[in-house]
């Protein structure tokens, strides 16, 4: 099969409104992935952001943050998933799970550098006001650790939206089923075509991100970062 051939049923695929429409379509499997997507950053989040701020905060805790980036970076995605599945847990919890591991050290950094990186001299000021850390962490170092926190969540969300096709491989959903199905009755076309719409979703939430990163960042913080760019 040629690759113009591939490339043309990829696009009469992606053209057929059965293909968004029916059960099982695309725009099913996209809400799927979405869903599934979700879920993997919250929980993330829930166990990364609050640790990583507290680590920042305290000032302790380096070490354990850069192994965990690294080790991450060592365990293959998939390999977790067929792990988990052994256990019992299959498709999209098993994604799910796995997705969630490897966003942790992404959020992780970013709480820590962002919260451990808040200007000094605020800090200070905070603690001589009387301040005890818990009010100094939530009104002084969190508000100045935005910038590096919405990277760091940008980063691992995307990152869990390009990881989630993996569910299709554990019996699960999302957009990886149309390139599981592809690959198994050799409709590369239709494997092309399951690619392009993980990218494209890949590439709509990083954008939607990216606006909301700049809302989320406080405008002195913003005009800060681009003179310091400027110079």
């Amino acid at each position: 099969m040629t690759g113009d051939g591939v490339l043309a049923q990829a696009l009469r695929y992606l053209n057929d409104p059965l293909s968004w429409t029916a059960p099982g379509g695309i725009l099913d499997l996209t809400g799927q992935h979405l869903v599934m997507s979700v879920l993997a950053a919250l929980l993330a989040a829930a166990v990364a952001l609050p640790l990583g701020a507290w680590l920042g905060h305290a000032g302790r805790g380096a070490a354990v943050v850069v192994a965990l980036s690294n080790t991450s970076r060592a365990l293959p995605t998939l390999a977790v998933i067929l792990l988990l599945a052994t256990a019992g847990l299959f498709g999209d919890t098993a994604t799910v799970l796995a997705a969630a591991l490897f966003a942790v050290p992404v959020l992780l950094v970013g709480a820590y550098e962002g919260v451990r990186g808040a200007d000094p001299a605020a800090r200070d000021a905070a603690r001589g006001l009387g301040m005890p850390g818990g009010r100094v962490l939530w009104q002084v170092e969190l508000p100045l650790a935005v910038p590096l926190l919405a990277a760091g969540v940008r980063t691992a969300v995307v990152q869990v939206v390009a990881t989630v096709p993996l569910a299709a491989l554990a019996g699960g959903g999302g957009l990886g089923h149309v390139i599981a199905f592809g690959m198994g009755t050799q409709r590369y076309g239709q494997v092309l075509a399951g690619g392009l719409l993980v990218a494209a979703l890949c590439l709509v939430v990083d954008g939607l991100l990216a606006l909301a990163q700049r809302f989320a960042v406080p405008r002195p913080l913003r005009a800060r970062a681009a003179a310091t760019a400027a110079r």
